[in-house]
């Protein structure tokens, strides 16, 4: 008979029904009484199919909150049973009352008592090498009608699995229990449940550690105060110290969370909880998050025709006193009427922006003989007061900011904007901190915010966050007001340089 033959078919959901059922952490479980468990365990050995029976504490919940596979196992295990003080809890909390603590340490006597009482026999897998032959042992003893198909350890190889459960199924074992700790026994079990021809499947946990008398257990009086914990740490501080200490408080966290958001569920109306409403509310989302990303489009496209009538009118306007200050710099310098640098545009895009030439013809080359007398710490900006590559003319129309009139060009060609932050040097960008390349996702503009509020009376940070929150609650009226204040701010000369 091949391996394959005469093994269990596996339910596509679990069949065994219990009268009760809670569940924390979005984790299922029997909420049931000793009798009626006792009574799930025997209907299962009578089955003709394998039965998988897992056990979940705090513990177990929280490694299902982060392990998904581990999740999927307990949702398609045929029965789960609550363990431990947290588990009792967590059900209190909720204005439950949990029937009885079902962990396996304290089933496993009863476990005993029943397959011998029905004739069925037991295989130990699991723990160290000699430990379920232990534990086999001392079931043997307290239960004298009991059989045992056979022990093995929990140390086998991917290769070596196929023989194990080969030597599973010649036992004709009834009943398996593994105890290889959470979530290996789990998802081991819920992998191989198919290929067993065994009736009931149990995953044990330490179980065989303690029967087998290597780790002592708490104190009936301890069990009974849910202090079990407290021993288990003490008698394993180095293993344990992080599942309890660290473990428990989280998942009191956690049942915390769940329960405040099942408390505000039902606290909903049942106007919003029907079906109509729920379709209308999303729709209303779905309208809202259209109208959120459209919003930036209709302000980019009103943006650029008001910088295209604004450029093109300030031009005219201003010809007259471009053409003086065309002059007077040809007169004052020798040299270019206009100075164009390469700078970084929206989305960091370079672009050659246009100013008035303020300052003689090698006034980039002198500036790294001058970068020690940088007044300016921010790491960034470079500013001397009596910067000595300024001509005479420059100082003037620097400290009006004329020498920025050439940028209604770039304005013009989509380059620039009349508002928005001021182009940066690319040797700057290096320089900035995460928050502050916020500032790069919009045109570079010829006003802002910070240029109204003092200029270069502000560090880097100061302007930066200024631009960082332009940025975030840009708006059309928004402009307007900081090209009405530009105006005055200019005729004043505040913090130009």
């Amino acid at each position: 008979m091949s391996l394959s033959s005469d093994i269990r078919t596996r339910p596509s959901a679990s069949v065994l029904e219990t009268s009760g059922k809670s569940s924390l952490l979005g984790v299922s479980f029997a909420n049931i009484s000793l009798e009626e468990a006792l009574q799930q365990l025997e209907s299962a050995m009578n089955g003709n199919r394998s039965v998988n029976l897992f056990f979940v504490n705090s513990h177990c919940l929280n490694v299902s909150y982060r392990n998904i596979n581990y999740r999927q196992a307990l949702e398609q295990a045929d029965l789960v049973f609550p363990d431990g003080s947290g588990v009792a809890m967590g059900c209190q909390r909720k204005g439950e009352q949990l029937q009885h603590n079902l962990n396996g340490t304290d089933l496993f006597p009863q476990l005993c008592a029943l397959a011998a009482r029905m004739g069925r026999s037991v295989f130990f897998l699991g723990a160290k090498p000699g430990i379920a032959a232990q534990v086999a042992d001392w079931a043997r003893a307290e239960y004298p009608g009991l059989k045992v198909a056979g022990t093995q350890d929990g140390y086998f190889s991917e290769e070596e699995e196929p023989e194990v459960i080969a030597g599973i199924n010649r036992s004709n074992a009834d009943i398996l229990l593994v105890g290889m700790g959470v979530p290996v026994q789990e998802l081991w079990l819920n992998r191989v449940q198919p290929q067993l021809k065994t009736s009931l499947n149990l995953a044990v946990g330490g179980l065989f550690d303690y029967y087998s008398g290597r780790i002592p257990r708490a104190p009936l009086w301890m069990r009974q105060r849910g202090l079990e914990w407290v021993w288990r740490l003490r008698q394993e501080p180095g293993r344990m110290w992080r599942r309890y200490l660290l473990g428990n408080p989280l998942y009191t966290l956690r049942l915390r969370y769940e329960l405040g958001t099942q408390r505000l569920v039902r606290a909903l109306p049942e106007s919003i909880t029907t079906r109509s409403k729920r379709m209308y509310l999303s729709l209303r989302a779905s309208y809202q998050r259209l109208r959120h990303h459209l919003r930036p489009i209709g302000l980019d496209g009103a943006k650029r025709t008001t910088d295209i009538i604004l450029a093109t009118g300030a031009l005219i306007v201003a010809s007259p006193l471009l053409l003086i200050v065309a002059i007077a710099i040809k007169l004052d310098s020798p040299g270019p009427v206009f100075f164009g640098q390469v700078r970084a545009g929206c989305r960091a895009r370079p672009f050659r922006m246009w100013k008035f030439r303020s300052m003689v013809v090698n006034a980039e080359a002198l500036r790294a003989e001058l970068e020690q007398q940088n007044e300016v710490s921010d790491g960034v900006t470079f500013k001397i007061k009596e910067d000595p590559r300024i001509t005479r003319v420059g100082r003037f129309i620097r400290k009006y900011s004329i020498d920025e009139l050439p940028q209604l060009a770039n304005v013009l060609i989509g380059q620039m904007s009349i508002v928005g932050p001021r182009p940066a040097l690319y040797s700057e960008l290096t320089k900035y901190e995460l928050e502050q390349r916020y500032r790069l996702d919009l045109k570079p503009g010829l006003t802002s915010e910070w240029v109204v509020a003092g200029r270069n009376n502000l560090s880097f940070q100061e302007q930066a966050a200024l631009d960082v929150a332009y940025r975030k609650n840009r708006s059309f009226w928004g402009d307007f007001k900081i090209m009405v204040k530009t105006v005055p701010a200019l005729l004043a000369g505040r913090g130009a340089s």
